[in-house]
Formats: C-alpha cells, structure tokens, sequence
C-alpha cells in the first residue's frame, strides 16, 4: 500500500488497518519465540537436523564396540569352495624332519575373494532348410534364454535393474560400470531398451498384488512426492504385513485410493490425518507416531495444560500394544475403557496456547481412532511400517531427480512393489528382481 493509499483512507479505516497489522506482528513474534522443527517434534525428515558436532574421542582410547555385537572377528564360511591345508616338512630353524603326529591345528581363517568379472558369450548358430516332403522354410528350434533379439541375458538385466532401482545409479554410470568391470559394453539408450522389454514381467507381479490388497482385511497408506517429466506427481503405498503396493499417479486426491481399491473397503485404515487418506474402511487407525511429534512440539511452544497429558496416553497406547500378544480380550478391553476416561478427562482442558488449542480440536474428532489398535492385536499403532516402505523412493527422487517418461515411472513403482513384498518373505533385493525375471511366483500357490 502506497502513502496516497493511506492517505485516502478514513480515520476508521485507518484505526481498523492499524489493529490487523498490529494482531499479525503479534503473530509473527510469536512464532519467533517457537522452537525450531525437526524430525523429534514434526514431520521434518531426519536429513534436514542440523547435526551436533561429535565429541574428540582422546588419544589412546580405543573405539567402543559396537552395541549387541559381541565380537570375536568375522565368523568362518560354512561351506568354503577349497580348503588349503598348510604343514611342516621339516622346522624352518634347524632343518629337523617334522611328521604329521608332532603337528597339530595352531590357525584356521578364511580368505575371501570374487572371481574375474566377465561377460559369458554364446555364440549361436542355426541351421534350416527347405522340407521335401511339405516344401516349407523349417530352422532349427534353440535352448530357452537363447532366442533371438536382445544379446543380453537375464543376470545382466536383474544386475542392471538393481543397480538402477535399489541404488540409484544413473544411466551414465551405469553404462560405465559394465564398461569397467566386466569389459561389457551396454549403451544407455540399449539400457533403457533393457528396462522396457523387463517391464511386463514386474506388471504381471503387480497384478498378483493387486489381487491380494483388494481382499486384504488391513491396509496402511502413505504417500510421497514424484517428478514425473518434470512435473509434480505422487507416489503412494499401500501395504499391511504380506505385500506392498506402489502406483505413481498426477493427483495426491482420494480418487487414487478409489482406483486402486476398486470397490474394496477393507476392516481397518490405518494413515495418518491427512483428509485423502480417511474414510476407505469400517475403522480408522491414526498413525501414533505422528501425534507423539505433534505432542513434543507444542510441550517445547509452551502448552503445559493439554499436550503433555495427550502425549502421556498416545506413549501408554504404544506400549499397551507391545504386549498385546500376552494379554487376554477382556483386559484389552479394560485397558480401552479405561484410556477411553483419560482422553475425556484431558480433552476437557481448556489449552491456552494455539498448539495446545489445535491439538484439543484435532483430537476431539479423532479420539476413537486413536484406540482401534488397542482392542485389534493385528492393528499397528503406527504407520511407520508404510514410511519404511516409501523412504527408498524418497531417495531415489533427490538422487535422480525423478522419472522422464511414463513407463520408467510405471517401472519403478512395480519394482519397488516387488522388492517390499518380498522382503515379507525375507528375500534379498536382487534374488526378488532375478525371480521376477525368470518368471518363478512372487506368492506361495500351494
């Protein structure tokens, strides 16, 4: 506003302006006084923590061992390839002959190497004719894994795919890594070319999920940021203790839940409080983890009245469900009624500090939601195990800046899908990728 605004303003319009900005100044002072956020009280991702310098270990002292680790050296391989036994012929020092009985075990370790890294080729020839009788063009049929087309085997593409999608490693580097360690040299466009033709066998195992999280009684969600051809996208996930599903879609909205859902709406939701994440199953389970960040903020901005008393029953709730396993249904149940009276008791309160006011509303409408994992031993009181999930995604944007096409989006999303099931059923990430391409089943059909 310019001073010939002001200037034709009247006296009230003055007096009314002068009262805003003076409410905003008392405002912005205030959230000077708020402590900074970081990944102990809010969202903030552990990354942007500003790190306290590490005390100078003195000189002489040795370095701690590691916690639960007990130490003693790495241990010998079950099963060594070859076993080289070293004995005396005769003492080094007098030349005295030595039998085999004077001798007995002083050492065994194992030394551990990898074999030349090289590319295996198969040259392939076939042979064909005219037919005599039938007159017809006939070639000679050739072993599975040695048609013609791509010249590169199924190891080189699960070996390329784990490098790209679990390490991040860029299409340049890529290629310059066949190149210098096993002599193979692999284009990047014949890299991409790779990563499209493996992509209908990761879409098929897609599928398979799907089919299972449409049946699913639990689902927890999540969601992340995506860049897609330079726009922004989202990445969203979808899991519960057997699989794992990720789609990359335009929009952050409920229409994704409704399109991956289909029409299923399973028992129990567990998300945090975000409005697109809420109303898709019977019963609602509010991430816990959230709420105790939310809780540690607004005790450090100065509410003593309601956030510490929340911040005490969300902790007795955590650990309530720690022990469900031991616990009989009639106890759980005691236990919900009984956190059921702390949450009236304290959402009585009457906070005088905003954060304590925003927590008050905030939980007045989700206090059930709060306690469905009490009384549902299968109900996680967090949805950590979805931020686990999505964390490697989150990697993979700041590494390689996002996807440029909407195939290697699609890709990504059903790679990870793969990899997060799996590792349910304790596989590694490359055994994951290497059974996906040979076409073995992702799930247990017996």
């Amino acid at each position: 506003m310019t001073r010939d605004d002001l200037a034709r303003l009247s006296n009230d319009e003055l007096i009314e302006l002068v009262l805003a900005l003076t409410q905003r100044v008392a405002a912005l002072e205030a959230r000077l006084g708020e402590p900074p956020k970081d990944s102990g009280n809010s969202s903030v991702p552990p990354s942007h923590d500003r790190k306290a310098n590490r005390r100078r270990r003195p000189r002489g002292l040795r370095r701690e061992a590691s916690v639960g680790r007990a130490g003693g050296g790495r241990p010998l391989h079950p099963d060594p390839d070859e076993v080289v036994i070293a004995k005396l012929s005769s003492c080094p020092h007098c030349r005295a002959a030595m039998s085999e009985a004077e001798q007995h075990l002083v050492e065994r370790y194992d030394k551990i190497e990898l074999p030349p890294v090289k590319p295996v080729v198969t040259r392939v020839e076939r042979h064909g004719g005219t037919c005599r009788c039938c007159g017809a063009h006939v070639v000679a049929p050739v072993p599975q894994g040695l048609e013609p087309g791509s010249p590169f085997g199924v190891r080189i593409a699960a070996l390329a795919i784990y490098l790209r999608y679990v390490q991040a490693v860029s299409y340049q580097r890529l290629s310059r890594f066949f190149a210098d360690i096993s002599g193979l040299d692999i284009s990047e466009g014949a890299l991409a070319n790779l990563f499209l033709r493996s992509k209908p066998r990761f879409d098929d195992r897609v599928v398979a999920i799907l089919e299972r999280l449409r049946a699913s009684r639990l689902i927890a969600s999540d969601e992340t940021g995506a860049r897609v051809n330079g726009r922004n996208e989202w990445e969203w996930v979808f899991q519960n203790d057997a699989l794992c599903l990720h789609v990359i879609r335009p929009s952050r909205g409920r229409a994704v839940v409704r399109e991956v859902l289909a029409g299923h709406r399973p028992q129990v939701w567990v998300s945090d409080l975000f409005g697109a994440q809420q109303g898709h199953a019977e019963q609602w389970q509010v991430c816990l983890a959230h709420q105790l960040r939310d809780c540690t903020f607004a005790i450090e901005a100065g509410d003593d009245i309601l956030a510490p008393r929340i911040k005490l029953i969300v902790l007795r709730i955590c650990a309530i469900c720690r022990r469900a396993d031991r616990l009989a249904d009639s106890t759980l149940q005691h236990y919900r009624a009984d956190l059921d009276r702390r949450l009236s008791a304290a959402l009585a309160l009457q906070p005088t500090n905003r954060h304590g006011i925003r927590l008050r509303k905030r939980f007045a409408k989700c206090r059930d939601s709060l306690l469905t994992c009490v009384t549902d031993r299968t109900v996680p009181p967090t949805n950590n195990a979805s931020e686990q999930d999505i964390r490697p995604s989150t990697i993979f944007r700041k590494v390689t800046n996002g996807f440029r096409s909407t195939w290697g989006r699609d890709l990504y999303a059903g790679v990870r899908s793969v990899l997060n099931t799996a590792r349910r059923q304790h596989k590694s990430a490359f055994a994951a990728i290497s059974d996906a391409l040979a076409g073995r089943p992702l799930f247990d059909t017996g």
